[in-house]
């Protein structure tokens, strides 16, 4: 709501849209007007005060962060939104941690002061909580709650009053009473903080007792980009309140690309290059791509130095190949604007690129360079995608591998050992919207299901057995019989085969033969349909037939003989265990340790991180199927956690008979 604000006072929209009625510029993909959430970031632009905005509007959902984390990566600066009456959300930390770490510039804009029960000094003091003390309002509300419509402006040490027309229209007057007592205690806290931004300013402001109104406002910039002091803005987006303002301070005082004139790029040696704004050789960073059914794929990127034209030839290095750029576009949501060049500095979109994804380089073939990509965080659920139409595989391979290349964070593999397809996201959400696209866009009939878990089997003793298979059937028959002994070995060691055949019974030749069965034994499972491991097999004697002794006859008592001994030696499950981090506020470490426990974690150790804790835990790989989606039940949306295969460990014996019934069971049902 707030970039519909900004375009209502741009005047690129006549009138402002809802996010009920699905009508804003920027959610304007059919899951975001159903679901009334922001899943995609939205490129949008405006001019205020002979100023260019080049807006990116991303979701606040944590499970769409690819979205924000490109934004960050071509962005000058971060305007970070905070809901007046929800506060600092998981989001919130995380967008405000990568800005920092990519070094954004960021101001914070508290939104919906035109709602019941807002508390703007309870809602600082968090912001300031989470974000240091150095976040300092430039606006407060007057008149908080459903008839907000005023302002306290601190740099002109006003009131301002909003037509309650959403125009964004407004009257100043002079700060009086309270207000004017607030405004002078704020406005002098305003020039300390400015005075710290500089040397210069801190000398002039000792010898001088304070700045004046031009030096004080020749500061504010340098301020915001070393970040010694963090604007906050109060506004209401849905009534056009306090967001006027709000674009004077950031066509005065916000970053363009001027303050980040210089990048450090690699060339194809891996050497630190310079990317300046002022080159005159095109480099650009693809930061999103997107398939849209009107347009075809289409490429988001800014432009970092040179600029680019309609036909221009670049070369894209991490994909070694040649593009020619096509119609380019300057975008509001889904208005598309064509435009025959773009220069540096500036964010636009083209179409139908034949070999570049979200995270390219493109440059002059010349003078090839590489920006560094965004680090994506690693998933944090999972799940098995079904099929339900025969036939439709190649279309659902097709739409995974473009759905991977639109949202980096959105992974998929074929496991073969396990026959599924497993996909994996950053949460529930996630997963369902990415089955919806799948759906949709490449019209294919699939379901997502829990995958199934990668467990072992191996012996806790020793087996024996003699096996002989013999058949006879009309001509040349089948003989061979394998004695053979088997022991456990250590974890993870694997399965060792030796032979210790003496004198004459068996020739060496068959030695392989028998080992091509152990093996084929072994892949398959014997207990519950899982790779055995960790055994030691010895094939110490057997007999064989001068006629009927073949290949085939002794990897079939080899197979056989291998399966009789397993089951003598006391045979048992491994279940793979995971290594479980988990972020979370102090106040929920009761409801989460009873959680784990009640998944069998094993708790390995924890720790502080500011007001959150970390805790470290063993838990097994069966227990965390969609464990994100308790974790943000448990902590009201604040926990977060990672989870990574660590080792395998001997099941519970009630745990185990549960996977060996079902084997069982799924194995007497008829094939479909």
């Amino acid at each position: 709501m707030l970039s519909e604000a900004m375009l209502a006072c741009g005047g690129v929209i006549n009138r402002m849209g809802s996010i009920a009625a699905g009508t804003t510029v920027s959610d304007y993909h059919d899951t975001e007007q159903h679901r009334q959430i922001s899943v995609s970031a939205t490129l949008m632009h405006l001019e205020w005060l002979g100023k260019k905005f080049n807006i990116l509007d991303c979701p606040g959902y944590t499970d769409f962060i690819s979205e924000g984390l490109g934004a960050l990566k071509v962005g000058d600066f971060a305007l970070v939104v905070v809901h007046a009456n929800h506060g600092v959300g998981v989001g919130t930390d995380a967008v405000w941690k990568y800005a920092t770490e990519d070094g954004i510039p960021k101001m914070v804009v508290v939104n919906a002061f035109d709602k019941e029960e807002t508390d703007f000094e309870k809602v600082l003091a968090q912001v300031r909580e989470h974000f240091g003390e150095r976040v300092f309002p430039l606006t407060l509300p007057v008149n908080a709650g459903p008839g907000f419509t005023q302002v306290l402006d601190v740099p002109r040490n006003e009131i301002i009053t909003y037509a309650d027309d959403k125009s964004g229209k407004f009257t100043e007057a002079p700060a009086t009473g309270i207000w004017a007592e607030k405004v002078k205690q704020l406005h002098a806290q305003m020039i300390e903080f400015i005075a710290e931004s500089d040397d210069a300013l801190m000398e002039k402001f000792f010898s001088q007792g304070g700045l004046s109104e031009e030096e004080m406002r020749a500061g504010i910039h340098a301020a915001i980009q070393k970040q010694t002091f963090v604007p906050l803005f109060v506004t209401s987006a849905e009534k056009n309140v306090g967001v006027a303002r709000l674009m004077d301070f950031i066509a005065k005082y916000g970053s363009s690309p001027v303050d980040r004139e210089t990048l450090t790029a690699h060339d194809p040696d891996g050497k630190d290059v310079e990317v300046h704004l002022n080159d005159p050789d095109p480099v650009l960073y693809v930061f999103k791509t997107m398939s849209e059914a009107q347009f075809g794929e289409l490429s988001f990127f800014r432009v970092y130095s040179g600029h680019i034209k309609f036909g221009s030839d670049l070369y894209n290095t991490s994909r070694r190949t040649t593009e020619k750029i096509g119609q380019i576009y300057l975008l509001n949501g889904k208005t598309r604007t064509t435009v025959q060049s773009l220069n540096a500095g500036d964010i636009g979109a083209v179409v139908k690129l034949k070999d570049t994804h979200t995270g390219n380089t493109l440059c002059n073939p010349r003078k090839p360079v590489m920006l560094p990509k965004v680090e994506y965080p690693s998933p944090s659920i999972h799940a098995a995608l079904k099929g339900n139409v025969k036939g439709e595989e190649d279309k659902i391979a097709t739409g995974l591998a473009a759905l991977h290349h639109e949202d980096p964070t959105f992974q998929h593999m074929v496991d073969s050992e396990l026959h599924q397809t497993i996909v994996s996201a950053q949460g529930e959400l996630h997963l369902e919207v990415i089955a919806e696209w799948l759906r949709k866009r490449y019209n294919v009939h699939v379901e997502l299901t829990e995958p199934r878990v990668r467990y072992r089997e191996t012996i806790k003793g020793r087996g024996d057995s003699k096996h002989r298979h013999k058949k006879q059937t009309g001509g040349a028959g089948q003989f061979a019989e394998v004695w053979m002994k088997i022991e456990p070995k250590g974890r993870d060691t694997g399965v060792e085969f030796t032979e210790t055949l003496s004198g004459q019974n068996v020739d060496r030749s068959f030695v392989p033969s028998v080992e091509k069965g152990v093996q084929k034994a072994c892949e398959e499972g014997i207990l519950a349909g899982y790779r055995v491991v960790d055994v030691r097999i010895d094939f110490y004697d057997g007999k064989m037939h001068p006629v009927d002794s073949k290949d085939i006859a002794f990897q079939i008592a080899g197979y056989f003989a291998f399966k009789e001994s397993f089951l003598v030696a006391k045979p048992c499950l491994l279940e793979p265990i995971h290594m479980v981090e988990i972020r979370i506020p102090e106040d929920c470490m009761g409801k989460v340790m009873g959680d784990l426990s009640s998944r069998r974690g094993k708790i390995q150790g924890m720790d502080m991180d500011g007001s959150f804790q970390l805790i470290k835990a063993h838990v097994p790989a069966k227990e965390l199927y969609r464990y994100c989606c308790t974790l943000r039940s448990l902590t009201g949306g604040r926990g977060q956690h990672s989870e990574k295969f660590d080792h395998y460990e001997e099941m519970p014996r009630d745990q185990e008979q549960k996977v060996i019934d079902e084997f069982k069971k799924h194995r007497q049902q008829p094939a479909e």
